[in-house]
């Protein structure tokens, strides 16, 4: 297994037989080397979306068109898609589980909004956000996706058992590490916590304090660095 931060929510997961994109905002994303893009998508296999908004899924379809991958994601989004741009798509809802590669996807709650600008610029609905559960090579990964904490974080960590959770830690949009520290302790048994969505504008620089006092392994990720958690 192995992971590469490609800056602000956006992954590279390579587990089992899969080279997953997980939210890939290459285009603009200020964290991210404008001449690493062919390294970064490079033997990609597929594309996994957590919701519509720019930051996560404004690149889904192109790069989906320029590697030939299906994306997969929410159904609703999934199906519009694959009608208006004729890509291949895994559509599938909460509680799903889809083979990508050998790794097996799980789709699970988040708690935060999922859009995207419409002709005139306004918001439309883009299907509900999500976030996954990633089983593969003896491990489980809990994707977080853009999230706050929730009460569903409890029966998550129970089921599913993660070793590592890739968080949304920066804040403002999503929970700040105090709150993943919170829902960590009460409700997951990490080995170690990834940081994400977090360090691409001065408002998602939050203080990793609460994280680090876990006596959890954390992860504070360089852009196009791969590391095995």
């Amino acid at each position: 297994m192995r992971l590469t931060w490609l800056g602000h929510a956006s992954w590279r997961l390579e587990i089992e037989d899969a080279v997953i994109l997980i939210d890939p905002w290459l285009d603009g994303n200020p964290s991210f080397p404008d001449d690493r893009k062919a390294d970064a998508v490079s033997g990609a296999t597929h594309i996994l979306i957590t919701h519509g908004h720019g930051d996560h899924a404004s690149e889904a379809v192109a790069l989906a068109q320029e590697l030939k991958v299906p994306v997969s994601g929410i159904y609703d989004l999934m199906q519009y898609w694959e009608g208006a741009h004729g890509i291949e798509t895994i559509g599938f809802n909460k509680g799903g589980t889809v083979d990508l590669g050998g790794a097996k996807v799980t789709m699970v709650n988040a708690a935060h909004s999922s859009s995207m600008a419409g002709a005139d610029g306004a918001p439309v609905y883009a299907g509900h956000e999500s976030g996954f559960m990633i089983a593969g090579e003896g491990k489980t990964i809990y994707f977080s996706g853009d999230t706050d904490i929730m009460a569903d974080m409890e029966w998550m960590g129970d089921l599913h058992k993660p070793d590592i959770g890739i968080l949304s830690i920066g804040g403002h949009f999503t929970m700040d590490p105090a709150r993943a520290a919170y829902a960590s302790k009460r409700w997951f048994d990490f080995d170690s916590i990834v940081c994400s969505h977090y360090l691409t504008f001065p408002f998602l620089e939050p203080d990793l304090g609460p994280l680090r006092d876990l006596g959890v392994t954390l992860i504070e990720p360089e852009v196009m660095v791969p590391f095995s958690p």
